[in-house]
């Protein structure tokens, strides 16, 4: 009996602990959340429309850095050493410093022999002119023959020119002499020093000094001659140079003409005043404002592979498509599409997400997706008051 009992008592606490897992199976079926739809489970992504956009900086060139205007500086006198030279390269100057000196005590003997000379020359020229005017007048009277007469005022007119002709011969030395200061024909920058205090002042060989005038240096930059039908002067210019520093510059020439040879024209692009940027460097140039509008996108929404460029097209349907295209001109972040979706079609901004062609996506243009976040946040805010 007792364990007919024990054994009923057994097969109702089964029976009860079978019932509580039903019951809790049924009410976990009833907080079971429905499946989400494909929508719903689609990504959210960036998009930007394909547009008409200026291509700043489409045309790029580089090219050498240059003196706007040289001048060459060689001394006016030869045959005389170098006493002194009072520059050094990196030196502004202004127009008529004296650069070098010449020794000049030669030409300083030559002056006081030839001072001398000029003396005497006109001590004689006084004597003759004094004794031609003695006879003035006494023509015909016999008291010196005719031919006499004449002959004193020849002398006197000799006399006289061969004063002129010292004198002529004195300034012509001390021309040279102030000559011996080489001076500066223009304000500017000294690029180059090529002589040492007692070389000797020849007449051939390379300049003593070069001379950038008023410091300025230009970029000199090689274009096509399709692309330098879209640069005029006046134009801005961002110049990298080598050390990446970027500087604003001005198209300030466009050459007339291309080289036959190669096919490039030159343009001339004007430089702020700058220790770094130096003649002789190099630099490149990206012309600003090039060209008109062109169809393009983001460089961002190019994506290459093995099939090459291409961009992920969002469909009507916001399934996404990959579309191959053309790229042409890039600057400004820009990328010329020659070839692909029209205009106005939805892009995926970033190639880099990982997406694949028929995919389901949900676009949000670029600048709505920044108002999202801000939008949610009150709704967060109140569910927790609750």
């Amino acid at each position: 009996m007792t364990r007919l009992i024990r054994s009923s008592s057994v097969s109702r606490k089964l029976l009860l602990l079978a019932t509580i897992s039903a019951l809790g199976g049924l009410a976990a079926c009833g907080d079971k959340p429905e499946p989400e739809s494909a929508a719903q489970q689609a990504r959210s992504v960036t998009v930007v429309p394909v547009a008409e956009r200026a291509i700043s900086g489409a045309v790029t060139a580089s090219g050498p850095l240059v003196p706007r205007e040289e001048a060459a500086v060689n001394p006016e006198v030869i045959g005389y050493r170098v006493a002194e030279v009072l520059v050094e390269p990196g030196a502004y100057v202004r127009r008529g410093q004296t650069l070098a000196r010449l020794d000049g005590a030669l030409l300083q003997a030559q002056i006081e022999q030839q001072e001398a000379a000029l003396a005497q020359a006109r001590a004689q020229a006084a004597q003759a002119e004094a004794q031609a005017a003695r006879v003035e007048g006494l023509e015909g009277q016999g008291v010196l023959s005719d031919e006499q007469i004449e002959q004193r005022r020849y002398q006197a007119q000799s006399a006289r020119a061969a004063a002129e002709a010292q004198a002529a011969g004195l300034k012509d030395l001390r021309t040279r002499q102030a000559k011996l200061n080489v001076s500066a024909p223009v304000s500017g920058l000294v690029l180059a020093r090529n002589i040492r205090p007692g070389d000797l002042a020849a007449g051939a060989g390379e300049p003593w000094f070069v001379i950038a005038r008023d410091g300025l240096i230009e970029l000199e930059a090689q274009l096509s001659e399709a692309d330098l039908a879209s640069v005029r002067a006046g134009q801005p210019v961002r110049v990298i140079l080598q050390n990446e520093q970027a500087v604003q510059g001005t198209v300030r020439l466009v050459s007339p003409r291309v080289d036959p040879q190669t096919r490039l024209g030159t343009v001339w692009v004007r430089l702020p005043q700058r220790p770094d940027i130096r003649a002789g460097g190099f630099a490149r140039a990206a012309f600003t404002g090039a060209g008109e509008d062109s169809v393009a996108v983001p460089e961002t929404a190019i994506r290459y592979d093995g099939d090459g460029a291409s961009v992920m097209v969002v469909g009507p349907d916001n399934k996404v498509d990959r579309v191959p295209v053309s790229t042409g001109a890039r600057g400004g972040g820009l990328v010329e599409l020659q070839k692909g979706p029209p205009a106005g079609s939805l892009v995926v901004e970033s190639a880099s997400a990982f997406l694949l062609e028929g995919d389901t996506v949900r676009p949000v243009r670029k600048g709505a997706a920044a108002a999202a976040p801000a939008a949610k946040a009150p709704a967060a805010k109140t569910e927790t008051a609750k």
